[in-house]
């Protein structure tokens, strides 16, 4: 099975921010993801990620006001340099984090179409070489027009057109399944034609963005596709729980899943190492009947 991060800024939401990092330790994830890190000292968030074990996948560039309504600028023609310096400031922080991806949110378009596209094919050439050099990809991310009305990015195929325009080895797509199956569908097959281009998927089940296996989304296949042809990133958890987060990870599991207060335990066929990129404060048992000589207290 692939590789799964938590995204801190819709999981354990419960919690305060910080506290985030050792719930998602606790619950097995191994890596973990969120929107922006910069209204914290990197050093803090460094040693967040240090204590609890932690890989950070992802982050995205700085995306203009967020509070206001912004989701991004890299389409605004008339915000090239708070880009630029955005760029630096994401690099800055990514280095502190070890954060091998960055995203690059397009905006909400605010010009015509061309100069929108213009403008974001400018920013992407710019980001691209800067984030190469200290072995970061660059990545950006369709997002669904119903969630979130007049996103200049929408679609897989127009991605793919702008990164070939922008022609920057450094460049990626980030695949978000909740966003491409409410625009486009077909999730396998695009997937799997654009193996080559994808560096980071994010997953949730629609409707409601909730977590997999409570929609129309087939993620028992899916994720087995993942396996079958390859994919060898991280997937990002961007799910809105329905009720607290830990009561709603039983999706993660090929079996049961049993709750312990001293740790995770799952019951299941593949070695510790190969399922979920989970820590190793879980332990398997191949079935059901070995688990009470098994099971170690962690």
């Amino acid at each position: 099975m692939p590789k799964f991060a938590a995204n801190l800024s819709m999981l354990f939401t419960e919690l305060d921010f910080l506290a985030r990092f050792a719930a998602a330790a606790r619950c097995g994830f191994a890596g973990v993801e969120y929107l922006f890190p910069y209204a914290y000292p990197k050093e803090q968030l460094a040693e967040a990620l240090r204590k609890h074990g932690l890989t950070q996948v992802l982050h995205n560039l700085p995306a203009g006001d967020w509070e206001r309504g912004e989701r991004g600028i890299a389409c605004h023609p008339d915000r090239a340099g708070e880009f630029q310096e955005g760029v630096a400031r994401a690099i800055d922080y990514a280095r502190t984090l070890s954060c091998r991806q960055i995203n690059c949110l397009a905006g909400i378009a605010t010009v015509p179409q061309n100069r929108a596209r213009d403008a974001f094919i400018a920013n992407l050439k710019y980001a691209a070489p800067r984030l190469a050099e200290h072995g970061i990809k660059l990545l950006i991310e369709p997002i669904n027009t119903r969630d979130m009305p007049g996103f200049f990015l929408s679609t897989t195929a127009q991605a793919l057109d702008i990164m070939q325009e922008a022609n920057e080895p450094n460049l990626y797509l980030q695949y978000d399944v909740y966003h491409m199956q409410m625009m486009e569908g077909n999730l396998a097959d695009t997937i799997g034609k654009n193996l080559a281009r994808i560096a980071h998927i994010q997953v949730a089940d629609v409707p409601g963005r909730h977590e997999p296996g409570t929609g129309e989304i087939n993620y028992k296949f899916l994720f087995q596709h993942l396996d079958a042809i390859g994919y060898q990133g991280w997937v990002g958890c961007e799910y809105k729980p329905l009720a607290k987060t830990e009561d709603g990870l039983g999706w993660l599991t090929p079996a049961k899943r049993l709750n312990l207060s001293s740790g995770c335990v799952f019951i299941g066929r593949e070695p510790l190492e190969t399922i979920f990129g989970l820590r190793q404060r879980c332990v398997f048992a191949s079935h059901p009947a070995l688990v009470a000589d098994r099971v170690q207290m962690l």
